[in-house]
């Protein structure tokens, strides 16, 4: 607080950030309906984010540590119900055995075990301490079955209806990637494309990997890499949370946020987080880098202003120009925004606000122009936004007109607002509820409609005053006018989640 405490943001609650899920909602809980469900909406809205930041008497110390949750909202006949279940990772029950924490996670160090001996702690200096599998970050399909996702090499299978966890797949075995983003993108062939890290030829680089759609069979066995690139400096590869796919190419933004790789080796002997290998050099610019879809090279780089981002609204190829939208900060203070002590002191911290201050720009250069072209941002509009997403199925890498997305001013009169943006004309509307904080906004389109907005878009909600509810909200995507909330009471504390996707059903489960 400040002088006299003072709120710097007393229209915000950060708090919906610092809950700890205590009891999983195994059986389907009934939510009371407000408004009407359009009867054409069937189906399971999952949705993964930071479930519990404690474990025993400890708490990590970054949201991004926070044990992954997901979340279904299952949609029929005009009602709901919701249901809860923690990622059963193998860090997660290691640390619930233990009640501490053991395994080192991105921005919080484990634990030495105290019933160690001092002949264990010196021989563990000769083995690295296990990679954290934590994957609460995102959910995408693989044909028909759930995974959740972060940015390590782990990703889980859950079952979208009981929500339990029913294997664990290791990149590094299946297509030997260090990393991967937390955003693969699902073409409408069904199949999977994600860019990642991989050594090739003894280099490491940033590859393209394509799981190919097969109806019935194992994507991941025919996995392969359909694109590589260099990276900008060697021992020190672009951070990347999301990337682009346009008609003709794979488009990769490698902002000057960098992993040290000497860091990664050094401190992993150390056992500190992956957080400290993280650093950031305000004096580069950022590249955007095509990689050709059909020979699997990088053809042109381009150069634009010094700018941090975690997320592509939508890339596209239009009038032989390429054009690139995004949600664009001025450098990467978000990620120390999302440390736990920074949340619970953001109310005397005069800076916090600009630290989130994302704005949607868009990047637009001709395809003709030679490499390395300064391109000049341009805004779209002058608002908060963050979780962008567009209609997918219609959109995504083609030409398109709207995005929603939540906001990200803290400042704001409304900081748990939905956003809807039209990018032709700049202008904006939005949803907001005093007290209420959406997530991430997922468009359904409406069946049989041709119209970019024509449908509905879903959102969970939950309430700075109430902190064992939880709620779904629907909207007119059109509009953004309120169709319907349902509402669910928790047994335990219910945090906000991050990413999503919803699964459509044409009968009832």
């Amino acid at each position: 607080m400040t002088e006299g405490n003072e709120m710097l943001y007393p229209n915000c609650n950060s708090t919906v950030w610092l809950r700890s899920c205590e009891k999983e909602v195994s059986e389907p809980l009934s939510g009371k309906v407000t408004g009407e469900i359009p009867c054409w909406l069937r189906g399971s809205l999952l949705r993964n984010g930071p479930g519990s930041l404690k474990v025993g008497s400890m708490r990590f110390e970054h949201l991004f540590d926070s044990s992954a949750l997901v979340h279904r909202f299952a949609i029929y006949d005009g009602g709901a119900t919701y249901q809860c279940r923690f990622v059963e990772t193998n860090t997660f029950k290691k640390n619930r055995m233990a009640a501490r924490i053991v395994v080192t996670e991105f921005g919080t160090e484990a634990v030495p075990d105290p019933c160690h001996t001092i002949f264990d702690r010196v021989a563990s200096i000769f083995k690295p301490p296990e990679l954290s599998d934590n994957t609460m970050i995102s959910v995408y399909p693989f044909g028909d079955e759930m995974y959740t996702f972060t940015e390590g090499p782990f990703i889980h299978r859950i079952d979208p209806k009981t929500l339990d966890t029913l294997e664990r797949k290791n990149m590094k075995k299946c297509i030997a990637l260090v990393n991967h983003t937390s955003h693969p993108h699902v073409m409408p062939n069904g199949d999977v494309i994600n860019v990642g890290m991989s050594v090739v030829e003894g280099k490491l680089k940033h590859v393209v990997v394509k799981f190919p759609y097969i109806e019935k069979g194992d994507m991941f066995e025919r996995a392969r890499v359909v694109g590589s690139m260099k990276t900008r400096w060697a021992l020190h590869p672009a951070y990347m949370h999301t990337f682009g796919v346009t008609e003709n190419y794979f488009v990769i933004i490698e902002q000057p946020m960098a992993i040290s790789l000497c860091g990664v080796v050094c401190n992993r002997l150390k056992n500190k987080p992956l957080a400290s290998n993280l650093q950031w050099y305000p004096e580069y610019e950022t590249n955007i880098v095509l990689i050709s879809k059909k020979t699997g090279k990088e053809v042109k780089r381009f150069r634009t202003e010094t700018m941090f981002f975690l997320h592509i609204i939508n890339a596209f190829e239009q009038d032989g120009k390429l054009i690139v939208d995004l949600c664009a900060y001025k450098n990467a203070k978000a990620i120390d925004a999302m440390y736990v002590k920074a949340i619970e002191t953001m109310q005397s911290n005069a800076d916090y606000a600009e630290w989130f201050r994302a704005r949607p720009k868009r990047l637009e250069v001709s395809l003709l122009a030679p490499s390395m072209t300064m391109v000049t941002p341009r805004l779209l509009a002058d608002v908060g936004c963050e979780t962008p997403r567009i209609h997918y199925e219609m959109c995504n890498g083609r030409p398109y007109r709207y995005f929603y997305a939540i906001s990200s001013d803290v400042d704001a009169d409304h900081p748990g607002a939905i956003i809807k943006v039209d990018t032709w004309s700049g202008e904006t509307m939005k949803w907001f509820d005093t007290d209420c904080y959406a997530s991430e906004p997922i468009f359904i389109p409406e069946p049989g409609s041709k119209e970019e907005d024509a449908g509905v878009l879903l959102c969970a909600l939950v309430w700075g005053s109430r902190e064992c509810a939880v709620g779904l909200l629907v909207l007119d995507a059109r509009t953004l006018q309120q169709l319907a909330v349902v509402h669910f009471e928790t047994p335990s504390p219910a945090p906000k989640c991050l990413h999503g996707w919803f699964l459509r059903d044409h009968a009832r489960d």
